[in-house]
């Protein structure tokens, strides 16, 4: 017979890596990570908060349980994942202790409002790429400590596998497979405000800014492949997609898409900051001195997501713009909306979509 509460546990601490690695998505499996650990450690409330490759936070998922009785007197647990969006509301006690933790590469603590507030490193590689956080009124006992160091070796191992697979093998950008795993985040979000940042106070935080998604496509890349061959247009794809990498924002998306073909989903207020961004990226590509080509362009066309159409219209509505855009002489930037208005295109309809 088993009698220490650890062992007891052991089964269920497999089944739930079990469920962990069976996970298809990146996003779901930093979910599934956090409904591991927090009922491991007795706490309702876990955090997990993710850098981008520039060590700045880029992304920060709460998950959090609570306890409700229904009219019949039966009580249930209630789990509710949110994204935070707005990362200046990170509390700054946090960013103090992970910044600690990224310093030290190891697990830190810091008394608050009389509990432990308790942070470890997330591990890809021999870097830090995120933390995980909770709150308690102790300090992680040995046996915990140990358990949540391996959960989250896991965790990290089988992230790093996912990763690879919803990477493109040439420029390292999230493949098409990632593009639609993140079509229904988003559109998921959209349709469900509530799941964005409910604070203490009752009320919610500001909704995420209007996202927008743009197709890019290299201007006249056949012509480069038929002239210098197909390692010299590989290179002008791994050169193009750095360059866009650092022109966009770290909170921006960018995806190989296929071929020459790129999408980049943005969060903007307005059409006017949206545009800004995109022409940057064009202005970036027009302005750098390709080797052999020396000269280069791209050609953007760009729609609103709108949560009430399916994705695959809107990647329409940005490629419509896109092929616009070629036609009237490559090199130029086209939002779908002020080709409606100018009656380039006729007002959409629902149910039109076309595939590339």
């Amino acid at each position: 017979m088993l009698n220490n509460p650890s062992q007891l546990r052991v089964p269920g601490l497999l089944g739930k890596l079990g469920v962990m690695t069976s996970i298809r998505d990146t996003e779901l499996l930093e979910q599934s990570l956090l409904r591991t650990l927090g009922p491991l450690l007795g706490v309702l409330d876990t955090s997990l908060y993710r850098l981008d490759d520039g060590q700045l936070l880029a992304r920060v998922i709460h998950y959090h349980r609570s306890k409700v009785v229904d009219g019949d007197g039966v009580a249930r647990m209630v789990e509710r994942i949110e994204e935070i969006v707005q990362l200046s509301e990170v509390p700054p006690e946090v960013i103090a202790l992970t910044e600690n933790v990224r310093l030290l590469g190891k697990p830190c603590t810091r008394a608050l409002d009389g509990q432990m507030l308790i942070a470890y490193p997330l591990l890809g590689g021999d870097e830090v790429c995120g933390y995980f956080v909770f709150q308690r009124d102790r300090e992680a006992s040995p046996n915990e400590d140990a358990t949540i160091r391996g959960v989250l070796e896991v965790f990290s191992n089988y992230y790093a596998l996912l990763d690879v697979s919803q990477r493109d093998r040439l420029t390292g950008l999230l493949n098409r497979q990632a593009l639609e795993n993140n079509f229904e985040r988003i559109w998921s979000a959209m349709v469900r405000p509530d799941a964005f940042n409910e604070r203490e106070d009752g009320r919610r935080s500001q909704l995420p800014d209007k996202f927008w998604l743009a197709v890019i496509d290299i201007d006249h890349f056949k012509r480069i492949n038929d002239t210098f061959g197909h390692m010299v247009g590989d290179e002008i794809l791994l050169l193009a997609a750095r360059l866009m990498q650092t022109t966009f924002r770290s909170s921006d998306l960018l995806y190989r898409y296929g071929g020459e073909e790129f999408v980049a989903i943005i969060s903007a207020e307005n059409e006017a900051i949206a545009r800004n961004v995109f022409e940057r990226v064009r202005l970036a590509i027009e302005a750098h001195i390709f080797p052999r080509i020396e000269a280069l362009t791209v050609s953007i066309g760009y729609a609103e997501v709108d949560a009430t159409i399916l994705p695959v219209e809107v990647l329409s509505r940005a490629d419509r713009s896109l092929y616009q855009a070629k036609q009237d002489g490559r090199n130029r930037v086209y939002d779908f909306h002020e080709l409606v208005e100018r009656g380039t295109f006729a007002n959409p309809t629902y149910g039109d979509a076309e595939l590339f």
